[in-house]
């Protein structure tokens, strides 16, 4: 039975239950897949909380800028054209160049002025998705997007690709990989083995390891559930242990705005288990995120939420995640 409250009015309730929300963190995050931008395509999206335009360059290197041409507001994503490297707005002309957002060129005039130019964005490709480096200062990137071989390697299978949009802040999504006990709860699933936590990059990068032995139609074996974060917007999950066989995922969670999160999913695994149990994987872990979904759909976020002792894992990620903020006054990010 209806509560006589429309979805977009419990959205609102919600978001003025938030203790604190921590804003959008600072890192690289997926704002595409690679397949869905061929050179020449011009694509208008809108990712922490602005309005931006995502472009294939006729070299095929895609590009972002902010959406909108500093000369009289055209927003570049409808109707803006490609030209070479660089994107010609619909309404008077103007050509901005992709790498560094300087007006190249108005077809009527001679002189350009020197306000002339949109903030130019720095994008890489790779994994098979378009990833945007996003700070609240404006600082330049302090590490890399991580090549992952297993998309280029020929004993794994092609990737499925899956992509979610949910009315959650990000960072309630990320902490599912270190939360054990909603495996059970959300799951039906009982998680066993104790799991043991490194960082690298300095404290950048977060892995997670459980290890615990399982009886297979092949045997018994030692399995591994190897958890890779590359600040909150990269992350995979790798089943491994034994030889010559692995289940993969490699996904990459953005911000939308602070309330709104889109999660993009690359999922493999190696030839000789794709028939074997690689779909049924690919099938189970989909599936099971809907039940997450029915969760945070209708969450709100606790800057400080009440732990029990059993949340180590949880408490041990909630720090971590803190160095990816910028501090509210240090959150100057202008929308040009």
């Amino acid at each position: 039975m209806s509560d006589g409250t429309t979805g977009e009015q419990r959205s609102s309730d919600r978001a003025d239950q938030h203790d604190t929300n921590p804003g959008i963190p600072n890192g690289w995050f997926a704002v595409a897949f690679s397949r869905d931008l061929i050179a020449g395509d011009v694509k208008p999206i809108h990712y922490f909380g602005q309005d931006l335009v995502l472009f294939r360059g006729r070299s095929g290197e895609p590009k972002v800028l902010s959406a909108y041409c500093p000369h009289i507001g055209a927003h570049l994503g409808h109707g803006g054209r490609v030209i070479g490297e660089s994107l010609r707005c619909p309404f008077h002309g103007w050509q901005f160049d992709g790498d560094t957002g300087s007006c190249v060129q108005i077809p009527y005039c001679e002189r350009i002025p020197q306000k002339a130019r949109v903030r130019a964005w720095d994008t890489v490709e790779k994994n098979r998705m378009i990833f945007v480096w996003h700070h609240a200062e404006q600082k330049p990137p302090s590490w890399e997007v991580p090549d992952i071989a297993k998309f280029a390697d020929e004993d794994w299978s092609e990737p499925r690709h899956f992509e979610l949009e949910v009315p959650v802040h990000m960072q309630d999504m990320a902490e599912n990989n270190l939360d054990p006990i909603h495996f059970q709860f959300v799951h039906g699933m009982q998680m066993s083995g104790e799991t043991n936590i490194s960082f690298g990059n300095e404290g950048r990068f977060l892995t997670a390891t459980t290890k615990n032995e399982q009886d297979t139609p092949y045997g018994k074996f030692e399995m591994e559930l190897i958890t890779h974060t590359w600040g909150l917007g990269v992350s995979s999950v790798e089943t491994a242990g034994m030889p010559g066989v692995g289940l993969y995922m490699f996904t990459s969670t953005t911000s939308i705005d602070d309330a709104t999160t889109v999660t993009r999913w690359l999922m493999t695994a190696t030839n000789n288990m794709v028939d074997l149990a690689g779909e049924e994987w690919f099938k189970g872990v989909t599936r099971g995120v809907m039940d997450d979904l029915a969760i945070w759909t209708n969450k709100i976020h606790r800057a400080e939420p009440v732990f029990c002792e059993a949340d180590k894992l949880l408490v041990e990620f909630r720090r971590w995640c803190k160095q990816f903020y910028s501090s509210p006054e240090q959150q100057t990010e202008t929308q040009k």
